[in-house]
């Protein structure tokens, strides 16, 4: 997907929700159990029900590669039935030398039908390249993490540059792609940060999960973070898919969808 698209849909449907199919068979209704692709029934319920609500779909493919050939089946069969007016990502966060990132990239970019991948650039440029030689995908890298862990690396401040880590990454990586094919991925947690970080990388898209469960508050986020381009895909995942166990599960996902597409309305 071209970023003038996702502009036009971002603009068209006032809203930059993504949907997050972290799909748990714990976690699904009981009665969807029955079902020869538990996983898939449950997302393409989830679709249908939010899809006029958000502009992109996140599966993280970890919940699909536990389950060996049977969850990647349904991932596959998922994405696929995405619309192509809905941007779909591959939460893989792969990276590795340049051969591999190369094949990884293949996997998601052209044997599957996903617009974009998460990536870890701690190898560097050479393993992050690969993911940036497709027409119209993108590489998502991550650039400031929600998770308490972030502090062991990317908060360190390094003495030699005069700068924290992530600051380095972030300014480093957007030199080796265009607005056009790059984002990054920025935790809703991190809100304090959004002002330095649109100044690091004013033009670029982010991905920011954390908001929901995670406790991240949409409205700093879209305060500190938005840009001219809105510039923002604010990923929203078990607040969502898993507002009810029971039959209605779908409808209370489309509500809530639809709660947060009117609060992004008023940020617009």
């Amino acid at each position: 997907m071209r970023k003038q698209f996702l502009i036009e849909q971002i603009r068209t449907k006032k809203s930059y929700l993504c949907v997050g199919l972290d799909t748990d068979p714990a976690l699904i209704p009981p009665h969807l159990l029955e079902q020869e692709d538990p996983i898939f029934a449950f997302n393409k319920a989830i679709i249908d029900a939010t899809l006029e609500h958000c502009v992109a779909y996140k599966i993280n493919t970890a919940f699909y590669e536990s389950h060996g050939l049977e969850g990647w089946r349904a991932m596959e069969k998922t994405v696929n039935y995405i619309p192509t007016t809905h941007f779909k990502i591959a939460d893989a966060k792969r990276g590795d030398i340049g051969n591999t990132s190369t094949q990884y990239a293949k996997a998601f970019l052209q044997q599957l039908p996903f617009d974009s991948i998460t990536i870890a650039p701690y190898m560097g440029e050479d393993s992050v390249k690969p993911f940036l030689q497709f027409e119209g995908k993108w590489a998502i890298v991550l650039g400031l993490t929600s998770n308490p862990g972030a502090a062991d690396f990317e908060l360190q401040d390094l003495k030699t540059e005069s700068k924290r880590l992530y600051e380095l990454v972030i300014s480093k990586v957007a030199t080796w792609g265009t607005t056009d094919n790059l984002m990054f991925v920025v935790g809703a947690t991190r809100s304090d940060e959004f002002i330095n970080l649109r100044k690091l990388v004013p033009n670029h898209f982010f991905l920011v999960p954390g908001v929901g469960a995670q406790g991240g508050s949409l409205e700093e986020i879209s305060q500190k973070a938005m840009n001219k381009d809105v510039g923002l895909l604010v990923n929203v995942s078990r607040d969502i898919i898993y507002t009810s166990k029971d039959t209605d599960f779908a409808q209370k996902a489309g509500d809530k969808a639809l709660q947060y597409a009117t609060q992004m309305r008023s940020y617009l």
